[in-house]
Protein backbone atom coordinates (compact mmCIF):
# COMPACT_ATOMS: atom_id res chain seq x y z
CA UNK A 1 0.00 0.00 0.00
CA UNK A 2 1.35 3.39 -1.13
CA UNK A 3 2.04 6.09 1.89
CA UNK A 4 -0.19 8.86 1.01
CA UNK A 5 1.67 11.75 2.75
CA UNK A 6 4.88 10.46 0.36
CA UNK A 7 4.46 11.14 -3.22
CA UNK A 8 6.14 8.47 -5.77
CA UNK A 9 4.59 10.31 -9.20
CA UNK A 10 5.58 13.16 -10.35
CA UNK A 11 3.68 15.95 -10.00
CA UNK A 12 2.97 18.48 -12.54
CA UNK A 13 5.44 21.55 -12.69
CA UNK A 14 4.06 25.24 -11.73
CA UNK A 15 7.42 26.28 -13.91
CA UNK A 16 9.19 24.67 -16.72
CA UNK A 17 11.14 21.87 -14.73
CA UNK A 18 14.77 23.66 -14.00
CA UNK A 19 18.00 20.89 -15.64
CA UNK A 20 19.50 18.89 -13.51
CA UNK A 21 22.65 21.23 -13.23
CA UNK A 22 20.02 23.46 -11.81
CA UNK A 23 17.78 22.02 -9.31
CA UNK A 24 20.14 23.02 -6.70
CA UNK A 25 20.11 26.54 -7.56
CA UNK A 26 16.60 26.71 -8.07
CA UNK A 27 16.33 25.31 -4.77
CA UNK A 28 18.21 27.58 -2.68
CA UNK A 29 16.67 30.23 -4.59
CA UNK A 30 12.73 28.66 -3.36
CA UNK A 31 14.49 29.16 0.20
CA UNK A 32 15.94 31.97 0.34
CA UNK A 33 12.41 33.35 -0.66
CA UNK A 34 9.89 31.14 1.61
CA UNK A 35 8.61 32.41 4.42
CA UNK A 36 8.06 29.14 6.07
CA UNK A 37 9.69 25.55 5.64
CA UNK A 38 9.68 24.62 2.57
CA UNK A 39 8.60 21.00 2.71
CA UNK A 40 9.63 17.81 -0.13
CA UNK A 41 6.59 17.66 -1.50
CA UNK A 42 5.85 21.71 -2.15
CA UNK A 43 9.47 21.98 -4.06
CA UNK A 44 8.76 18.81 -5.77
CA UNK A 45 5.58 20.72 -7.29
CA UNK A 46 7.50 23.95 -7.66
CA UNK A 47 10.06 21.94 -9.86
CA UNK A 48 8.67 19.41 -11.33
CA UNK A 49 10.06 16.56 -9.50
CA UNK A 50 8.91 13.80 -7.01
CA UNK A 51 8.70 14.28 -3.42
CA UNK A 52 11.25 11.72 -3.10
CA UNK A 53 13.47 13.39 -5.43
CA UNK A 54 13.18 16.87 -3.99
CA UNK A 55 13.89 15.64 -0.69
CA UNK A 56 17.13 13.88 -1.61
CA UNK A 57 17.94 17.15 -3.87
CA UNK A 58 17.06 18.80 -0.11
CA UNK A 59 18.93 16.97 2.08
CA UNK A 60 22.07 16.77 -0.79
CA UNK A 61 21.95 20.91 -0.33
CA UNK A 62 22.11 20.80 3.08
CA UNK A 63 25.12 19.21 3.02
CA UNK A 64 26.88 20.67 0.90
CA UNK A 65 26.05 24.26 2.69
CA UNK A 66 27.14 22.26 5.88
CA UNK A 67 30.47 21.91 4.16
CA UNK A 68 30.77 25.63 3.17
CA UNK A 69 31.19 26.48 6.71
CA UNK A 70 29.85 29.66 6.16
CA UNK A 71 27.25 31.93 8.15
CA UNK A 72 24.52 30.22 6.33
CA UNK A 73 23.06 26.76 7.04
CA UNK A 74 19.95 24.55 5.60
CA UNK A 75 18.10 22.83 8.43
CA UNK A 76 15.35 20.33 8.53
CA UNK A 77 12.95 21.81 10.50
CA UNK A 78 8.75 22.07 11.03
CA UNK A 79 8.02 19.23 8.68
CA UNK A 80 10.00 21.02 6.32
CA UNK A 81 13.81 22.61 5.19
CA UNK A 82 15.02 25.86 5.77
CA UNK A 83 17.74 28.53 5.24
CA UNK A 84 19.09 29.90 8.37
CA UNK A 85 21.85 32.26 10.05
CA UNK A 86 24.22 29.65 12.16
CA UNK A 87 23.51 30.15 15.92
CA UNK A 88 27.32 31.38 16.50
CA UNK A 89 27.00 34.30 14.34
CA UNK A 90 23.60 35.50 15.92
CA UNK A 91 25.37 37.98 18.23
CA UNK A 92 26.24 39.89 15.22
CA UNK A 93 22.87 39.67 13.47
CA UNK A 94 21.45 40.61 16.54
CA UNK A 95 22.96 44.03 16.35
CA UNK A 96 22.02 44.71 13.06
CA UNK A 97 18.83 44.14 13.85
CA UNK A 98 18.02 44.02 17.44
CA UNK A 99 14.08 43.84 16.98
CA UNK A 100 14.43 40.58 15.53
CA UNK A 101 16.41 39.29 18.78
CA UNK A 102 13.38 38.31 21.33
CA UNK A 103 13.94 37.80 24.74
CA UNK A 104 14.42 34.06 25.91
CA UNK A 105 11.21 32.36 27.85
CA UNK A 106 11.10 33.01 31.31
CA UNK A 107 11.10 29.67 33.68
CA UNK A 108 7.09 29.79 34.09
CA UNK A 109 6.94 29.37 29.69
CA UNK A 110 9.30 26.80 29.34
CA UNK A 111 7.41 24.69 31.89
CA UNK A 112 4.27 25.74 30.45
CA UNK A 113 5.82 24.78 27.04
CA UNK A 114 6.76 21.46 28.00
CA UNK A 115 3.41 20.46 29.49
CA UNK A 116 1.92 21.57 26.36
CA UNK A 117 3.88 19.74 24.08
CA UNK A 118 3.92 16.77 26.21
CA UNK A 119 -0.08 16.15 26.73
CA UNK A 120 -1.20 18.08 23.74
CA UNK A 121 -4.31 18.82 23.26
CA UNK A 122 -4.89 20.24 26.82
CA UNK A 123 -6.66 22.55 28.64
CA UNK A 124 -5.70 25.34 30.74
CA UNK A 125 -7.04 24.03 34.16
CA UNK A 126 -4.77 20.70 33.35
CA UNK A 127 -1.76 22.68 33.15
CA UNK A 128 -2.70 25.02 36.14
CA UNK A 129 -3.19 21.38 37.85
CA UNK A 130 0.51 20.30 37.07
CA UNK A 131 2.04 23.77 37.73
CA UNK A 132 -0.06 24.60 40.80
CA UNK A 133 -0.37 28.04 39.53
CA UNK A 134 -2.58 29.83 37.30
CA UNK A 135 -1.32 31.10 33.86
CA UNK A 136 -3.60 33.09 31.69
CA UNK A 137 -0.76 35.52 31.44
CA UNK A 138 1.92 32.97 30.45
CA UNK A 139 -0.31 31.15 27.99
CA UNK A 140 -1.15 34.83 26.39
CA UNK A 141 2.62 35.13 25.82
CA UNK A 142 3.29 31.94 24.18
CA UNK A 143 0.10 32.18 21.66
CA UNK A 144 1.28 36.06 21.12
CA UNK A 145 5.54 34.44 19.94
CA UNK A 146 3.00 32.02 17.82
CA UNK A 147 4.66 28.58 20.03
CA UNK A 148 0.99 27.41 20.64
CA UNK A 149 -2.37 27.30 19.11
CA UNK A 150 -5.99 26.92 20.40
CA UNK A 151 -6.66 23.47 18.78
CA UNK A 152 -9.90 22.72 19.42
CA UNK A 153 -12.61 22.60 22.04
CA UNK A 154 -12.69 19.94 25.26
CA UNK A 155 -16.18 18.12 25.75
CA UNK A 156 -17.71 19.39 29.31
CA UNK A 157 -19.02 22.83 30.56
CA UNK A 158 -18.02 25.54 29.43
CA UNK A 159 -16.57 23.76 26.18
CA UNK A 160 -13.00 24.34 27.38
CA UNK A 161 -10.11 25.52 24.74
CA UNK A 162 -7.41 22.90 24.16
CA UNK A 163 -4.15 24.05 23.06
CA UNK A 164 -1.27 22.68 21.45
CA UNK A 165 2.32 23.73 19.81
CA UNK A 166 2.56 24.97 16.13
CA UNK A 167 5.08 24.54 13.33
CA UNK A 168 6.85 28.00 14.98
CA UNK A 169 7.57 25.56 18.01
CA UNK A 170 9.46 22.88 16.05
CA UNK A 171 11.28 25.44 14.17
CA UNK A 172 12.24 27.37 17.92
CA UNK A 173 13.68 24.22 19.04
CA UNK A 174 14.74 22.71 16.19
CA UNK A 175 12.52 19.97 15.65
CA UNK A 176 11.49 18.17 12.54
CA UNK A 177 8.43 16.56 14.14
CA UNK A 178 7.36 16.16 18.02
CA UNK A 179 8.55 12.92 17.70
CA UNK A 180 12.04 14.50 18.35
CA UNK A 181 10.82 15.81 21.72
CA UNK A 182 13.30 14.62 24.15
CA UNK A 183 12.39 12.19 27.07
CA UNK A 184 11.28 13.69 30.39
CA UNK A 185 11.38 12.11 33.54
CA UNK A 186 8.44 14.05 34.52
CA UNK A 187 6.32 12.38 31.49
CA UNK A 188 5.80 9.28 33.17
CA UNK A 189 4.45 10.95 36.42
CA UNK A 190 2.25 13.11 34.25
CA UNK A 191 0.62 10.18 32.40
CA UNK A 192 0.25 8.61 35.91
CA UNK A 193 -1.35 11.22 38.30
CA UNK A 194 -4.80 9.78 36.59
CA UNK A 195 -5.86 13.01 35.25
CA UNK A 196 -4.99 12.83 31.95
CA UNK A 197 -4.97 16.23 29.29
CA UNK A 198 -7.65 17.02 27.66
CA UNK A 199 -10.77 14.14 27.35
CA UNK A 200 -9.12 11.75 25.46
CA UNK A 201 -5.68 13.74 25.40
CA UNK A 202 -2.23 11.52 25.42
CA UNK A 203 1.01 12.34 26.13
Amino acid sequence: MTDPGRSTSRPPAEAGTPPPEKVKAALEALLLVSSEPLSPRRAGRILGLTETEARTCLELLAEDWRRRDGGLEIVEVGGGFRLVTRPEYDEYVARLEPSRVKPPLTQAAVETLAIIAYRQPVRRADIERVRGVRCEGVLGTLLERGLIEEVGRADGPGRPILYGTTRRFLEFFGLRDLSELPPLPEVDALRDDGEGGAEGGTL
